[in-house]
């Protein structure tokens, strides 16, 4: 299947680029950041247009980023337009969460745009009471999406910095369903084990064996495969024997996923 114009997810290679950029992009398209809070508490007036704004991005973009470009789960549909995006991003580029495209979140790594987490999470399958396993943490969007679906999150960060931030958010925003860690994904959660579904939300040079061998049969493994620059979107399900069953859903590009030893002194 041919997937229309798909945002790169590894263009913000350095977090210190995360405000120039964001910057540009505003000024770009004519949007006006948020403004500094004043120092007194806001008026439930202004509480209830900004949840009003904010519930009209989530709208527009699932009309016309999901469903334009044939996303049909409606349970994923309304997860999309559930899940407060703009929570997962930086406060300097949170006028730009519902927009098409991948943004910037520290440490050199992005939230995914918001048709590539509503692919995989078609892609996923996800029913309510399973348990997945997510590989790259990030800001934690992703698992809030399958969290607000039911599912039971396993969620692991290499990201020390990313990791503890996102379980915060999570917690705040009370996505109870989610378990977070700092770690290795590559290895999985072999405690948890088996999962209904794994998401990797960074691309691999290859399909990393204890992530197949944690699924349950019948599970499946949505995984961007090669090399950067060169992915593909794949999904993996286990037969009843472990046997591969591979479909590819389109070029992808995402961060690399990263082990504990390529990570800088």
């Amino acid at each position: 299947m041919s997937i229309p114009r798909i945002v790169s997810d590894s263009g913000f290679a350095r977090a210190r680029l995360r405000q120039f950029l964001c910057a540009a992009i505003l000024s770009a398209g004519g949007c006006t950041a948020d403004p500094t809070p004043n120092a007194t508490t806001p008026t439930q007036e202004k509480k209830d247009s900004a949840a009003a704004k904010w519930d009209t991005q989530r709208r527009q973009m699932v009309e016309e980023q999901l469903m334009a470009r044939k996303i049909k789960d409606a349970k994923v549909l309304q997860a999309m337009g559930r899940v407060p995006r703009h929570e997962f991003v930086p406060e300097d580029c949170r006028d730009l969460a519902y927009r098409d495209g991948p943004l910037p979140i520290g440490q050199g790594q992005t939230i995914s745009q918001p048709y590539i987490v509503a692919l995989m999470t078609e892609a996923a399958a996800p029913k309510p009471g399973q348990k997945m396993l997510e590989v790259g943490t990030g800001s934690g969007y992703q698992a809030a999406i399958l969290a607000d679906l039911g599912v039971e999150v396993y969620s692991i960060e290499l990201l020390p910095k990313l990791a503890e931030e996102a379980a915060t958010r999570l917690k705040r925003l009370g996505y109870a369903k989610v378990q977070t860690r700092t770690g290795d994904g590559y290895l999985g959660w072999p405690e948890a084990a088996p999962f209904d579904a794994v998401v990797v939300t960074c691309g691999a040079d290859h399909v990393p064996a204890p992530l197949f061998e944690q699924l349950k049969p019948g599970g499946v493994l949505v995984i961007p495969v090669g090399k950067t620059g060169d992915q593909v979107l794949r999904v993996i399900t286990k037969g009843p024997k472990g046997e591969k069953q591979v479909r590819e859903l389109g070029p992808v590009r995402f961060v690399p996923l990263r082990r504990p030893g390529d990570m800088p002194e």
